[in-house]
């Protein structure tokens, strides 16, 4: 946000009606702030953010294809270096147990139906944060992306909630023809979302099952298989070599499989020494 100009905001709901009811008590908690822009799924969100550059986001947590989360790591991942990103706000309805994530993690977060009482305090909190963002600006001359860094980790923690199994998977069940083929999970090297599948990779085989890779993330060993962007995840011991490229991109290689795969910009921290 330039210094003496007004704030702007996207707004990520796929209820109409809920999208229009936040707008209305923005006007009124908030009238100096401007909505450029209100789109109702993920991959919307995603592009309309990288065009308008908005100060604010107000992503709902559900949302058709990619939920809030992973439209605001998608966006982090493609934000350019050198410009601030924006501030976040979830919006969802009642969890018990995604509230704590978000209040341990210092995201804001809105309830549905949003109150104004409580938009209020959401709006105080956002008008520090810009107005801190922009004594950053004026103060430093680093190449960096204000607030990217604290969403990234933020990001990190929430998409990590809740994906530590009790009894991590030890097989996959992948159909082959007529047949079924019993996968150890230790044999695996990498798992790739495809479409409606997911592609699991070993060292001289790949099978495709059917289960959507943000169902199967929970049932592994996070310690064993390290997610490496929004649709590949890797065997951690298998992982034989990391290179960065002049832009500061990282790919890998595995043992046993010739491809490089991309490392996005949300998971790199885990190659952090490099």
């Amino acid at each position: 946000m330039s210094t003496g100009q007004p704030a702007t905001a996207l707004i990520a709901e796929d209820e109409p009606l809920l999208a229009q009811a936040l707008q209305a008590e923005l006007a009124r908690a908030w009238p100096a702030l401007q909505v450029l822009a209100s789109v109702g799924d993920g991959a919307s969100a995603v592009t309309q953010a990288l065009a308008l550059r908005p100060d604010v986001l107000f992503f709902d947590i559900r949302m058709p294809g990619l939920g809030g989360l992973e439209a605001a790591a998608e966006l982090a991942d493609a934000w350019p270096a050198g410009s601030a990103f924006p501030a976040l706000v979830f919006v969802t309805a009642y969890d018990q147990y995604a509230v704590q994530a978000f209040e341990a993690q210092a995201v804001d977060y809105l309830l549905k139906p949003v109150q104004p009482a409580r938009l209020q305090k959401t709006v105080s909190k956002l008008q520090l944060t810009l107005a801190g963002r922009g004594l950053t600006a004026i103060n430093s001359v680093a190449d960096t992306s204000p607030g990217l860094d604290q969403a990234l980790d933020q990001l990190r923690h929430l998409l990590a909630a809740g994906q530590s199994p009790a009894s991590p998977l030890k097989v996959i069940q992948a159909s082959v023809g007529s047949s079924i083929r019993m996968v150890p999970v230790a044999e695996v090297l990498y798992f790739e979302a495809a479409d409606k599948y997911i592609r699991v990779l070993t060292a001289s085989h790949e099978y495709l099952i059917r289960t959507p890779l943000k169902e199967l993330l929970p049932q592994l060993d996070p310690q064993r298989f390290w997610q490496i962007h929004r649709g590949t995840v890797v065997q951690a011991e298998a992982v034989d070599s990391v290179h960065r490229d002049e832009a500061g991109k990282l790919t890998l290689s595995l043992r046993g499989r010739p491809e490089k795969l991309a490392v996005s910009r949300l998971y790199s921290q885990q190659f952090r020494a490099m």
